[in-house]
């Protein structure tokens, strides 16, 4: 990993944009913004104001939400998808984790 790597990983997490801003980039209302937050699906960190701020990994994620809820998904339901998309995603990169290490005899790595 080069130093600009770890720089844009940085970038990634860090709140930067604001619920008017996120709202306008997503092409969304604050509400809706809001709803998912409500829903847990992402938890903007708090300004020193009580404002929310987003990063760019939240507004990946909230833009998936927006495609299910443009889609005619239930914005509970669209959340919920999301969460055992990434569930899904994650079980079968452990399972492929252990299948090298099955082929390799080594130890698998912990989760």
């Amino acid at each position: 990993m080069t130093a600009d790597d770890s720089y844009g990983r940085l970038d990634d997490d860090y709140p930067a944009y604001t619920m008017g801003r996120a709202a306008d980039m997503l092409g969304t209302t604050q509400g809706f913004l809001r709803a998912i937050g409500e829903a847990r699906l992402i938890t903007p960190l708090r300004s020193e104001g009580g404002h929310r701020r987003y990063s760019r990994y939240q507004l990946r994620i909230a833009a998936r939400a927006r495609e299910l809820v443009d889609q005619g998904t239930p914005i509970e339901a669209a959340c919920r998808i999301i969460v055992l998309e990434d569930q899904l995603e994650e079980a079968q990169r452990i399972n492929a984790e252990y299948r090298r290490a099955a082929t390799s005899d080594a130890p698998p790595a912990p989760a």
